[in-house]
Protein backbone atom coordinates (compact mmCIF):
# COMPACT_ATOMS: atom_id res chain seq x y z
CA UNK A 1 0.00 0.00 0.00
CA UNK A 2 1.43 3.57 -0.89
CA UNK A 3 0.02 6.29 1.00
CA UNK A 4 0.86 10.07 -0.73
CA UNK A 5 2.66 12.97 1.79
CA UNK A 6 0.77 15.94 1.00
CA UNK A 7 2.16 19.44 -0.69
CA UNK A 8 2.46 20.83 2.92
CA UNK A 9 3.23 19.64 5.91
CA UNK A 10 3.78 21.94 8.82
CA UNK A 11 2.76 22.07 12.78
CA UNK A 12 -0.44 23.42 10.91
CA UNK A 13 -1.06 20.26 9.14
CA UNK A 14 0.61 17.80 11.06
CA UNK A 15 -2.84 16.20 13.04
CA UNK A 16 -4.75 16.36 9.99
CA UNK A 17 -2.45 14.45 8.11
CA UNK A 18 -1.46 12.10 10.54
CA UNK A 19 -5.26 11.58 11.07
CA UNK A 20 -5.49 10.93 7.42
CA UNK A 21 -2.53 7.98 7.40
CA UNK A 22 -3.27 6.24 10.06
CA UNK A 23 -6.35 4.11 8.79
CA UNK A 24 -4.13 3.61 5.62
CA UNK A 25 -1.35 1.94 7.97
CA UNK A 26 -3.90 0.40 9.61
CA UNK A 27 -5.34 -1.11 6.50
CA UNK A 28 -2.45 -2.11 4.67
CA UNK A 29 -3.18 -5.60 3.22
CA UNK A 30 0.31 -6.63 3.60
CA UNK A 31 3.25 -6.20 5.67
CA UNK A 32 4.72 -3.36 4.26
CA UNK A 33 3.55 0.62 4.27
CA UNK A 34 4.98 3.07 1.77
CA UNK A 35 4.83 6.65 1.99
CA UNK A 36 5.39 8.39 -1.12
CA UNK A 37 7.07 11.97 -0.23
CA UNK A 38 7.16 13.25 -3.74
CA UNK A 39 4.87 15.87 -3.30
CA UNK A 40 6.58 17.25 0.02
CA UNK A 41 7.47 20.93 -1.19
CA UNK A 42 6.82 22.77 2.30
CA UNK A 43 7.39 21.25 5.73
CA UNK A 44 8.97 21.29 9.04
CA UNK A 45 10.60 19.19 11.70
CA UNK A 46 6.73 18.30 12.10
CA UNK A 47 6.70 16.10 8.96
CA UNK A 48 9.23 13.74 10.88
CA UNK A 49 6.72 14.01 13.80
CA UNK A 50 4.68 12.78 11.48
CA UNK A 51 6.64 10.02 10.09
CA UNK A 52 7.23 8.79 13.26
CA UNK A 53 4.02 8.00 14.33
CA UNK A 54 3.42 6.34 11.09
CA UNK A 55 6.55 4.17 11.65
CA UNK A 56 5.07 3.76 15.33
CA UNK A 57 2.24 3.00 14.02
CA UNK A 58 3.18 0.46 11.37
CA UNK A 59 5.46 -1.26 14.36
CA UNK A 60 2.47 -1.88 16.69
CA UNK A 61 0.99 -3.69 13.75
CA UNK A 62 3.87 -6.11 13.09
CA UNK A 63 4.11 -3.87 10.06
CA UNK A 64 7.37 -2.19 8.18
CA UNK A 65 7.07 1.79 7.12
CA UNK A 66 9.16 2.82 4.26
CA UNK A 67 9.09 6.46 2.65
CA UNK A 68 9.97 7.24 -0.84
CA UNK A 69 11.46 10.22 -2.37
CA UNK A 70 11.88 12.25 1.04
CA UNK A 71 13.08 15.84 -0.26
CA UNK A 72 16.87 16.31 0.55
CA UNK A 73 16.49 18.96 3.19
CA UNK A 74 13.93 16.92 4.92
CA UNK A 75 15.84 14.17 5.11
CA UNK A 76 18.88 16.33 6.10
CA UNK A 77 16.71 17.13 9.53
CA UNK A 78 16.29 13.94 9.83
CA UNK A 79 20.08 13.07 9.99
CA UNK A 80 20.45 16.20 11.77
CA UNK A 81 17.68 14.79 14.91
CA UNK A 82 19.34 11.60 14.29
CA UNK A 83 16.27 9.56 13.09
CA UNK A 84 17.23 9.13 9.25
CA UNK A 85 17.78 5.03 10.11
CA UNK A 86 14.35 4.66 11.51
CA UNK A 87 12.25 6.19 8.00
CA UNK A 88 14.12 3.16 5.98
CA UNK A 89 14.34 6.04 2.95
CA UNK A 90 17.03 5.08 0.24
CA UNK A 91 18.18 8.89 -0.31
CA UNK A 92 18.98 8.73 3.36
CA UNK A 93 21.27 5.10 3.14
CA UNK A 94 23.40 7.09 0.11
CA UNK A 95 23.74 10.46 1.35
CA UNK A 96 26.94 10.95 3.48
CA UNK A 97 27.60 12.39 6.52
CA UNK A 98 27.05 16.16 6.96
Amino acid sequence: MVLVLPAELTQTQASACLAKLLPGVASAATDRVVLDASQLRRFDTSALAVLLACRRAAIALGKRLEVNDMPEQLTRLATLYGVEALLNTPLAAAMPPA
